[in-house]
């Protein structure tokens, strides 16, 4: 079987390393389409064997994308394409659409409550969402929570299908040596109590508000990692409130996140608005205590799936940070949670989806009992029954042949 996936970019981000993930655990033939620069991972993707092309669309409007990704995929003959984020979404599932693809299907990684991959949801966002959402199979939520945005948005329930983010436990887990390492490498004295985050920095992170959480603690010091374009703003904070002795920002590609997280004591996420936390997730496979805001990879599980992970109000992150730090450093055991999450899980359920799809000639058909879900979905609440929303589809969309009546695939979502 032959898999294309088509994402907007690769730099590092969540959905960028959970596809880079996939590719080496789900058996399939696979292929990259990068719709923007090759970015950071693009390399990676290459050395482990998975040929990557990039299309290097000038933006959202680059129209004339739209012919050389049909061609692309036609050519590759692919059995799948499988869309992820926005803009890979909206163009992906149009020109597999018009290149006859037995089976289009989408993993929706970033749809939050009021933001889609960290910027606000608009009318217009969510109506193109929804048109070429129909030109699909199937979308794949990476939580429950998610599911439940899709529904809401009007996504049938027999397209949306439960298939968590995963990660590779051991590769997270507490090195004592690496843990010194890094801390003499950084300059972090070795026994300081330190705070960290890792993750994209844009605003929907809030990396700012665990920056002031850390300042109000003497004592303690911070440890963010990750780039993007609030990073300069965040260097400017720590400056503008004296903590260039005790915080530091640094590059998770260079000193590697799993030795990151052996330096750290506790593990902060202020972000309101998660699609899942996956940065979370691996902090507590390092053993880390972590405290959240939002994380639904948590909170769709029972309580003892995590213990040592706890939801704090956005108020009380200074105050969550203080207690921690008084109680004194300390390592837990790797919980339920990170082996419900293993990437092979995920890998396995993605794949079978796949064969499903091949057998049946297209994922989900229309009927009218929607067809029961093969993937096992977590502990906590499922998604609920959706709602058949009408939306026109675009000009560009207008195009591409729709799926039949009764006996034809229905649609994917995806961001």
């Amino acid at each position: 079987m032959k898999v294309l996936h088509i994402i907007t970019g690769l730099d590092v981000g969540g959905a960028e390393q959970q596809l880079r993930l996939l590719l080496r655990h789900c058996d399939v033939r696979s292929a990259v389409v990068t719709l923007t620069e090759p970015g950071p991972l693009a390399e990676a993707i290459r050395a482990d064997g998975v040929p990557v092309t990039a299309l290097r669309m000038s933006g959202n409007r680059d129209i004339g994308a739209l012919p050389r990704l049909t061609a692309l995929i036609r050519a590759g003959e692919y059995d799948v394409v499988h869309t992820h984020l926005y803009r890979a979404c909206v163009y992906g599932r149009i020109a597999a659409r018009l290149a006859g693809v037995r089976t289009i299907v989408a993993t929706e990684h970033s749809l939050g409550a009021s933001s889609i991959e960290g910027r606000p949801l608009s009318l217009g966002t969510r109506a193109l969402y929804r048109a070429t959402e129909r030109l699909g199979h199937g979308t794949f939520a990476v939580s429950a929570t998610v599911a439940r945005r899709l529904a809401e948005w009007g996504v049938p329930a027999r397209r949306i299908h439960l298939v968590p983010n995963g990660i590779e436990p051991g590769r997270f887990r507490f090195d004592a040596g690496a843990r010194a390492r890094t801390r003499d490498r950084l300059g972090i004295p070795q026994d300081a109590y330190v705070v960290g985050g890792v993750g994209r920095q844009v605003p929907g992170k809030r990396f700012d508000a665990v920056v002031r959480a850390v300042a109000d603690n003497p004592g303690t010091h911070l440890l963010l990692a990750g780039d993007g374009i609030e990073r300069v703003p965040l260097l400017r904070l720590v400056h503008s409130l004296g903590l260039q002795n005790r915080a530091l920002v640094v590059d998770p590609t260079v000193h590697g996140v799993p030795d990151l997280l052996s330096a750290m004591d506790l593990f902060v996420t202020a972000s309101e608005d998660e699609a899942f936390g996956l940065a979370a997730l691996e902090a507590l496979a390092a053993g880390l205590p972590v405290r959240y805001v939002t994380c639904p990879a948590v909170e769709d599980l029972p309580p003892e799936a995590a213990p040592g992970a706890r939801q704090v109000a956005p108020d009380q992150l200074a105050a969550a940070v203080r207690e921690e730090h008084l109680a004194g450093p300390r390592r837990l055991p790797p919980p339920q949670a990170v082996e419900h999450y293993h990437i092979a899980r995920t890998a396995e359920l993605v794949t079978a989806r796949y064969l499903e799809a091949h057998h049946r000639g297209g994922l989900f058909r229309r009927r009218r009992t929607p067809v029961p879900a093969a993937v096992p979905r977590p502990a906590g609440p499922a998604a609920p029954a959706a709602q058949e929303a009408a939306a026109a589809p675009p000009a560009a969309a207008q195009q591409a042949p729709a799926p039949a009546a009764e006996d034809t695939p229905a649609t994917p979502a995806q961001k």
